[in-house]
Parts: C-alpha cells; sequence; structure tokens
C-alpha cells in the first residue's frame, strides 16, 4: 500500500469537500494527514487567495453552496470569511492529526454556520475532543505547523487541498478521480503527452507593476 500525504487547511471550504475522497482513500493509501498554514503558501507563492479576489470571493461561496446541494453534503458557510484557522490547525496538531477529530473539526466549521473567531465556539469544540484549550499555546505545537507547512511549500505544494503520492503532486478537489487513476496505474504521468505537457514552454510572462 503507497503513503499518500495530504495537506489542508481548515479556511478551505475545497479541502472539506475533499475529505470524504480522502477518507475513501483510505483503503488503497495509507493516508497521513498534514495541517499546513494556507496564507503560508500564499505568501510564498505571491499568490491570492479566492477570498482575497471580491468577485472570487462570492462566486466561490455561492458555487460551495450550490456544490455541497447537488452532492448531498451537509454545508453551511461559516458566519465568517476568511477566519484565523491557527486555533484549529493547532487543535489537529494536538489530537495527533487523527482522522476522526480532522473531521470533527472540518464539520464545526464548514456545517454549523457558526463564527470560527469566537472564542467560546472554539474552546468547546477543543473540550469536545478532550484537549485544553490552554494547550495549543505551546511552541511545540506552534513549530510542527510552520515546520508542516515549510516542507510543503518544499515539496511544491502552491494551495490546499494537495495529496502528494510518490512525490506526484494533486491539488484541489476536483483532481480525485486522477488520484485514484494513479494509484491504480502509477504509468498514466509517464506518458508522452505528460511529459509534453509537464514540459511545455512559456510563450509570454505578464507584466508585473
Amino acid at each position: 500500500m503507497k503513503n499518500a500525504d495530504w495537506y489542508f487547511d481548515f479556511i478551505s471550504p475545497f479541502a472539506y469537500f475533499a475529505l470524504n475522497r480522502v477518507e475513501q482513500l483510505s483503503r488503497k493509501a495509507e493516508i497521513r494527514y498534514r495541517p499546513v498554514l494556507f496564507a503560508g503558501l500564499l505568501n510564498h507563492w505571491e499568490q491570492k487567495g479566492p477570498a482575497e479576489i471580491p468577485p472570487k470571493r462570492v462566486w466561490t461561496y455561492r458555487w460551495c453552496t450550490w456544490w455541497a446541494s447537488q452532492q448531498g453534503i451537509a454545508f453551511r458557510s461559516p458566519a465568517v470569511h476568511p477566519f484565523n484557522p491557527l486555533p484549529y490547525l493547532r487543535l489537529a496538531i494536538a489530537t495527533g492529526n487523527k482522522p476522526p477529530a480532522i473531521r470533527r473539526i472540518f464539520e464545526a466549521v464548514w456545517t454549523t454556520g457558526a463564527d470560527p473567531n469566537d472564542e467560546l465556539t472554539f474552546e468547546q469544540l477543543a473540550r469536545s475532543l478532550d484537549l485544553d484549550p490552554s494547550r495549543l499555546g505551546d511552541q511545540t505545537i506552534k513549530e510542527e505547523l510552520r515546520v508542516e507547512t515549510a516542507q510543503a511549500v518544499a515539496r511544491g505544494v502552491f494551495g490546499v487541498p494537495t495529496l502528494i503520492v510518490d512525490d506526484e503532486l494533486f491539488w484541489g478537489s476536483d483532481a480525485m478521480d486522477f488520484v485514484e487513476a494513479y494509484l491504480a496505474d502509477p504509468g498514466i504521468v509517464a506518458t508522452d503527452e505528460m511529459k509534453r505537457a509537464a514540459n511545455l514552454p512559456i510563450g509570454a510572462s505578464r507584466k508585473r507593476a
């Protein structure tokens, strides 16, 4: 059975949407859950997140609401978004990144409509996972998140959710079929056309101010 690293941030609705497929994938691969700070990825690659572009922000929330209804996925946008995901990421690390805890945290953010920045709401979630919220300020937990994010960048992770299998990167909730196909036949990424796609020359570059 292959190993797979799943990089995620609770701030991403697309990571939440991918969760079901990731859990199903555990029958075919050993999944290692790796929380990372999405903002750290954006800063490194000099990108803007979807919520930082006003019309894209509205589109994203509306599309997610529609998609969830189409797929029968429990979904309700949090009371505010973006929000500060750091406490939630640290909470995941404090639980040992155990899949049931990861799911509980995702559902708290993406199915209740609560304000993720509300301290009481967060404390109740932490205690429901048998964790004292005061533990989350531990420097070792903070450092683990920093290291996970730095290692993700070093592996080429530019967004969430991302799965890496055999050093092959699969980005987005819509990449799960690609992951399944790769697990069934790793040779699909070694075809001549795939090699051509990976080495296309740049024909023009956008001027930056």
